[in-house]
């Protein structure tokens, strides 16, 4: 039966809810990770299952993972799941509403839209700004760089050239792949000696391709780079970019969410000018993986980019004055995305938030000053959340830390060279988790 009683739906939720407190509360002693072995279980039987016995298997396979939510997980970007975003995900999933076009769902689009126009007043975006909540800033960046190809080229053109640095994420080279540019129209700007976009070779770089018949029409700004967590001289690109009538898009997955601070609206001056901004919710709001969001300066340009009409949708009301977020992106099916976003904002409040987000900023601080201290430790240049570093035997030390299960790092390489790197992001990592690997990585120096 595929419609349980009331009964029996509360007796499941009541299981899941203690399955979920009690993972929860465990993520402290948990270890960092727990490699296992990927075995394809066995299909679905014709009779049911009993629940209990299918949230142990569960349990027992997502326990052979690294610990994402917990507080040692240093490595890559954190998304340690606020617990009121997932109440809002069971809201949102039982209520089940289709939010592609806002007349099937006014009230939850114009909550959704809500969330969207206040983030672009937080980064000081203009009258006519928006945007759209994805599954990730990949999909952002897709998009994006399909508006500034609509928007500057006016049609695909394979002369269209792109602008990054060696430190910009894969996702444009990966989305300029889909919308059809080859690998020798992104333009690779070198960096200056802190890892930042070097602006004047740069500008160099577009002369020259302009002069050889090319057709430069985006640069990309990061705001917290993968590898270090720098940020690019933002205002600088925004200034070339109006100079060269480029689309001028900033990657700011990881660092975005420091807009909603003092320390880091003054760290990612020039935001405001871009023309689209990617960010990731997942990482520096603390939201589930899942949770991207593309904001645009011009919102019309985004939706003529991406509308298309499909006659089967002709009953629906396209005047709501609401966006229609199938015209916003690639997507027609979509979730209520926005409740996820909107709910913990809410409920905790924003300065909650602006708070968390400091707390990681001072932590960071906290562990570049004391690893400086170090002998035989030397810490690279790196901005925001991010700290990277390097000892005698790298590699070493990032296999020992690992391998202690109390935490889990990740590297990169930085000219070439073996690097550890520590993001500390999650909401559930404090003081005393960051003095600890501080020490861990002190006693295993010696």
């Amino acid at each position: 039966m595929l419609q349980p009683d009331r009964e029996t739906r509360a007796e499941w939720t009541k299981t899941v809810t203690a399955f979920v407190e009690d993972f929860i509360e465990g993520l402290e002693a948990a270890p960092a990770s727990s490699p296992g072995t990927a075995l394809l279980p066995p299909p679905p039987a014709e009779a049911p299952g009993e629940l209990a016995d299918l949230l142990t298997r569960f349990g027992d396979a997502a326990g052979q993972a690294v610990e994402t939510a917990g507080p040692r997980y240093l490595a890559y970007f954190p998304a340690g799941g606020l617990y009121s975003s997932v109440l809002a995900e069971f809201l949102a999933q039982a209520t089940n509403r289709y939010t592609g076009v806002a007349s099937t769902a006014p009230a939850l689009v114009a909550l959704e839209h809500s969330v969207i126009r206040w983030l672009c007043i937080e980064f000081g975006l203009p009258e006519g700004s928006g945007g759209i909540f994805t599954t990730g800033a990949s999909l952002a960046t897709l998009s994006a760089v399909h508006t500034a190809r609509q928007d500057r080229l006016g049609a695909h053109d394979p002369n269209g050239t792109i602008y990054v640095t060696p430190h910009t994420h894969h996702c444009v080279a990966k989305a300029a792949h889909i919308t059809g540019f080859p690998p020798e129209r992104i333009r690779v700007v070198p960096t200056d000696t802190a890892l930042r976009m070097d602006v004047a070779q740069a500008k160099t770089m577009i002369a020259e391709d302009r002069a050889n018949g090319l057709r430069p029409f985006l640069i990309i700004g990061t705001a917290g780079a993968t590898s270090t967590g720098v940020v690019d001289p933002l205002d600088d690109i925004a200034a070339l970019a109006e100079r060269e009538s480029l689309w001028f898009h900033v990657d700011g997955a990881y660092g975005g969410a420091f807009q909603l601070t003092e320390r880091g609206r003054a760290i990612l001056t020039g935001i405001d000018r871009a023309d689209s901004i990617a960010w990731d919710p997942h990482k520096s709001l603390f939201l589930p993986y899942g949770t991207g969001v593309l904001l645009v300066r011009d919102e019309a340009r985004l939706r003529a980019a991406h509308v298309a009409d499909g006659d089967y949708l002709q009953d629906l009301d396209h005047g709501t004055g609401l966006p229609d977020y199938a015209d916003l992106g690639p997507e027609l099916t979509r979730e209520f995305r926005g409740l996820r976003v909107w709910l913990p904002l809410h409920l905790h409040g924003v300065a909650a938030f602006r708070e968390a987000i400091d707390e990681k900023h001072d932590l960071a601080d906290h562990l570049r000053t004391e690893l400086k201290k170090i002998e035989g430790i030397e810490v690279l240049p790196s901005d925001l959340t991010v700290v990277v570093f390097r000892s005698a035997d790298s590699e070493q030390l990032l296999k020992r830390l690992n391998e202690s299960g109390r935490f889990f790092l990740s590297s990169t390489r930085l000219g070439g060279k073996f690097t550890p790197r520590i993001c500390v992001l999650s909401h559930r990592t404090h003081r005393e988790h960051v003095d600890e690997v501080i020490d861990l990585i002190r006693r295993w120096t010696a």
